[in-house]
């Protein structure tokens, strides 16, 4: 999977060169500001809002282009629907000084901007002047990191106050998406709930007192509101359950799985799950509500701990929908890493997800690092265009669990290839990729094993026997014979 941020100048070249590097599955949000009529206007529009010919055409365009263009290159689409929201569906009240959008969201309003969305991507929509039916999306997300305050407000009551609102309004987007997509024929599609994001902390700029309504609450405390229990995975009661829109009563907890569809039957939870500028094996100290990659495990037993409350044997799936590890240069403040090392961490962060059966995707988040040294520069080119070392890391990913063994003792070399199963459909031909060794630190690269790729993915995990110290990289080549390798690892024998 990858993800982009923001709209694509170019989409035609733009999928061209993300199908060049393998990508199966392009994460898209679509924004339902930018859709509909007079999203500034406090005044609600008059115009049927389930209907997808009563928006502007200009602003479906880009997407129906997306949609038209992947269903060609037989690429899969997750379409996220997602703010900022318009202002007419947004609730009156206090808002952020720097004109914070998505402020209590009309969950009826959604419902029926999905239902539009569902119903112009159902395969059976001819748009107006249109000869031929859109392609049909069959991927769905519900919402953007609506952990955040920047995507979804308030977080809490106040600024002091302990009672958590996102996820009550966020109950409701989900439901309201849910009866939508099933009103519209897409009830046996994939539908994630979640996206959120993985740590807490507080908006940039904020107000002082104003942490809770415009922060950032950790992905584990959300959940638990969001199911109505407690820090002990109880059921909420009392006060404390009416304060989060909960059943306050064992009679009402027996009702909310039926009232709550979407929590209990959904295809996946989505996460991002971006290590906090630490290995992907580690786990940020002291937040024990983070959900990063080394917490995953966590956020599966809490998932399926609180579907058990209400009786369910639901066991989520896990998708991965936005990834990556912002680099230093050119982030030098906002916790970037070398970007060699950040090739590293991200191969050894697709492995740590291959080896869980539960999780289904890996996701690479942005082509291009945006503009300035302040950005959330986590793409795989500089903002100029020029590559960085993380492309090559997610075009052929090479990871190698132990570097280090005794003289005739083989080392397990995992990767992938992520192009070849494309290329083994274009051109009816199996797949062979090379592992390459160079003795010591400067040996020529000479080829030890090929390995023929049946995985429909393009992994593979081997064992090969090294001679002597040096250097491993993958080596494959495109049918046109470009070749490409990998990043270079390096093993120790003794």
């Amino acid at each position: 999977m990858f993800t982009l941020g923001g709209g694509l100048p170019d989409p035609r070249a733009t999928l061209n060169e993300l199908q060049r590097w393998g990508v199966q599955r392009l994460h898209v949000d679509i924004s339902w500001s930018q859709i509909a009529p007079d999203p500034l206007s406090t005044t609600r529009p008059q115009f049927d809002a389930t209907d997808p010919a009563a928006y502007p055409a200009a602003g479906w365009a880009p997407f129906d282009t997306i949609v038209r263009d992947l269903a060609q290159r037989h690429m899969g689409i997750d379409l996220a629907i997602a703010s900022p929201v318009p202002a007419w569906a947004q609730a009156t009240g206090s808002k952020y000084d720097h004109k914070q959008s998505d402020w209590e969201p009309n969950a009826v309003e959604f419902g029926q901007f999905v239902t539009a969305v569902a119903t112009r991507y159902s395969g059976h929509y001819t748009p107006p002047g249109a000869s031929a039916p859109l392609p049909r999306v069959n991927f769905w997300s519900i919402w953007n990191e609506p952990n955040l305050g920047i995507y979804l407000a308030p977080e809490t009551a106040s600024g002091t106050s302990s009672v958590e609102v996102a996820p009550r309004l966020y109950r409701g987007l989900v439901n309201a998406a849910w009866s939508a997509l099933r009103a519209t024929g897409h009830g046996s599609d994939t539908i994630l709930l979640g996206e959120t994001a993985p740590a807490g902390s507080l908006f940039p700029g904020a107000r002082k007192g104003d942490f809770g309504v415009y922060g950032n609450m950790p992905p584990l405390l959300f959940l638990r509101a969001l199911y109505c229990v407690d820090a002990d995975y109880q059921p909420l009661r009392g006060a404390a359950a009416t304060q989060r829109g909960c059943p306050a009563t064992a009679a009402g907890s027996a009702k909310f799985a039926a009232q709550n569809p979407g929590l209990f039957h959904a295809s996946g939870f989505a996460d991002h799950p971006y290590p906090q500028a630490l290995p992907p094996d580690t786990a940020t100290p002291g937040e024990p509500d983070y959900a990063e990659l080394a917490s995953v495990p966590k956020l599966e037993r809490v998932l399926d701990q609180m579907q058990r409350l209400y009786g369910s044997s639901t066991r989520f799936p896990i998708w991965s929908t936005e990834f990556g590890y912002v680099t230093n240069p050119p982030n030098g403040i906002l916790g970037g890493v070398p970007v060699k090392t950040a090739a590293y961490y991200l191969n050894w962060a697709q492995y740590i997800s291959w080896e869980d059966p539960r999780i289904k995707s890996y996701d690479q988040y942005l082509i291009n690092d945006p503009q300035g040294t302040k950005s959330f520069a986590s793409g795989v080119k500089y903002y100029d265009g020029k590559i960085k070392p993380t492309l090559a890391a997610y075009i052929l990913p090479l990871y190698l669990p132990v570097q280090s063994a005794a003289k005739g003792t083989p080392l397990v070399v995992w990767g992938q290839v992520r192009p070849a199963p494309y290329e083994a459909g274009r051109t009816h031909r199996p797949q062979t990729v090379q592992i390459q060794f160079g003795a010591g630190p400067g040996g020529a690269f000479k080829t030890v094993q090929r390995v023929k790729l049946t995985n429909a993915n393009g992994y593979f995990e081997v064992h090969q026997t090294f001679g002597s110290s040096g250097r491993v990289r993958l080596r494959w080549s495109y049918p046109n014979g470009h070749a490409i390798v990998s990043r270079t690892a390096s093993v120790t024998i003794h």
